[in-house]
């Protein structure tokens, strides 16, 4: 039982050290979203806009968590373990609409420069770069961000917004000393890129996810070989493997078997099967059975339009 135990230990503390992390960076990207308007600093806005990219992740890593314990229903068999997929597809958009305003707004920088208030500028960007090293810190000592990929993605995030507080950092210091007016739409094009990087990846990964794609950790012919290497499978098609929820992979396909074993027989070479997938990170997993007569095609990859041309009357 200690086992679980723990394993329920590490969940309420991943839970803890995002809610502190949320708060401080909720917060401080108030006070850079404020500081940016009263100093006109475009870099520390685009601070603020990266700084809402970490929000985004960690609220969204809090939300998988939570409505990932939500329990099945009648009408949504898997829970709402699809809404983080849903909700981080949607946080990809806002990151790049933000990186499009941002670079939109240093065009028009670089060509007239606005006066900036550089001391708040400097003040609020090492304030930030602070706040930043302090989560990160707080988030790798006390958060599982080795193996939990949301709150390793959380992490990334935090990292990625040191950099942000940095350039604001250095932009302030080159207006100060040289009065380099571009230094801060620069720095903020470099952010802007930084958040437009992560928008695009999470938006790819959440697409293949939502259109069914085979999970980047599972190789598809390697896994049918699996299948058809079990001892007693004679032949495997209509493989499907897909991803619920980020870390959570299912599997579904046909096997052949020898027509003559029991019911009892053909049980264990599933249970085989489901314990060899379940090294694989496949732990979900629904296996047909069938003898040499059955009438689907040996297509490992099953030809959906057979179905709707009714050549085949099998529930698929």
């Amino acid at each position: 039982m200690a086992h679980t135990h723990d394993h329920h230990h590490d969940h309420h503390t991943n839970k803890r050290v995002l809610r502190v992390s949320l708060a401080l960076i909720v917060s401080f990207m108030l006070v850079e979203l404020v500081g940016g308007l009263l100093t006109n600093s475009l870099a520390l806005l685009s601070d603020a806009g990266h700084m809402f990219s970490d929000a985004a992740a960690l609220a969204l890593s809090l939300a998988a968590f939570h409505f990932g314990a939500r329990a099945g229903s009648r009408s949504k068999t898997f829970g709402y373990k699809r809404f983080e997929i849903l909700a981080a597809a949607l946080n990809g958009m806002t990151l790049l609409l933000i990186a499009v305003w941002i670079f939109y707004e240093a065009a028009g920088r670089f060509s007239r420069p606005p006066e900036i208030a550089t001391k708040g500028m400097l003040a609020i960007s090492i304030l930030g770069l602070l706040v930043n090293l302090f989560v990160a810190w707080y988030m790798h000592k006390g958060g599982d961000t080795e193996d939990n990929i949301n709150m390793k993605g959380a992490y990334l995030h935090v990292l990625g917004d040191l950099l942000g507080s940095v350039g604001a950092i250095t932009a302030a210091i080159l207006m100060m000393a040289f009065g380099w007016q571009w230094a801060d739409p620069l720095a903020s094009v470099v952010v802007a890129l930084l958040i437009a990087k992560s928008g695009w990846g999470i938006l790819k990964t959440t697409v293949h996810i939502l259109m069914e794609g085979v999970p980047t950790d599972a190789d598809y012919d390697e896994v049918a070989a699996l299948i058809a290497e079990t001892e007693g499978v004679e032949a495997v098609h209509d493989l499907h493997i897909w991803t619920i929820t980020s870390g959570i992979h299912a599997l579904s396909c046909h096997i052949v078997v020898n027509g003559d074993l029991h019911v009892s027989e053909a049980e264990q070479i599933v249970n085989e099967l489901t314990y060899r997938l379940q090294h694989k990170n496949i732990s979900h997993v629904t296996v047909q059975t069938e003898s040499r007569a059955h009438n689907h095609g040996d297509h490992l990859l099953c030809d959906i339009g057979d179905i709707h041309r009714g050549h085949h009357h099998h529930a698929h």
